[in-house]
């Protein structure tokens, strides 16, 4: 590792996350930590150490160690929550049931070449012949013939005539 990449560990190492509000160095190690360039150029931080107090305060630091991660651990659940509560709020499911007409997304690989960016993104109609739990579907064309593999709700769209 070149120094540079050094200073990248310890930078990410000592900034704070927004998921935990801790930083990684002081929750594996329960306290904080200096970057090695406070520590060669001197800071308030170096220059007034007191042991005695420094070792009292380490001390103390890893007592609380345990309830620190503890409450990283349900900040960061929270955060994990929120997010997931955010996302759900604009997804809409999509339930299709034996019968329905819909159409499939034409995949990169079977658009006609030479069509470009103005080629049709959809196919279909096609009829959903078999449900196979939550979003996984059979299905056949109009004129009856099954097509191979099951499709996935995120490749189908409900046909409205």
């Amino acid at each position: 590792m070149g120094r540079t990449d050094t200073e990248i560990l310890w930078g990410y190492n000592t900034t704070l996350k927004s998921s935990t509000k801790e930083t990684p160095f002081r929750l594996m190690f329960g306290s904080d930590a200096m970057i090695p360039i406070k520590i060669s150029q001197g800071s308030i931080r170096t220059s007034y150490l007191d042991e005695d107090t420094n070792n009292q305060i380490r001390e103390a630091e890893l007592d609380t160690l345990d309830e620190m991660r503890e409450e990283s651990k349900i900040r960061h659940e929270a955060m994990q929550l929120m997010t997931q509560r955010k996302y759900n709020t604009r997804v809409k499911p999509r339930i299709l049931q034996q019968g329905d007409l819909i159409l499939r997304r034409l995949e990169d690989v079977r658009k006609p070449p030479g069509e470009g960016k103005l080629a049709a993104n959809w196919e279909g109609a096609f009829q959903v012949i078999r449900v196979h739990g939550r979003s996984a579907y059979s299905l056949q064309t109009l004129e009856g013939d099954d097509l191979p593999n099951t499709w996935n709700t995120t490749s189908l769209r409900l046909y409205h005539i």
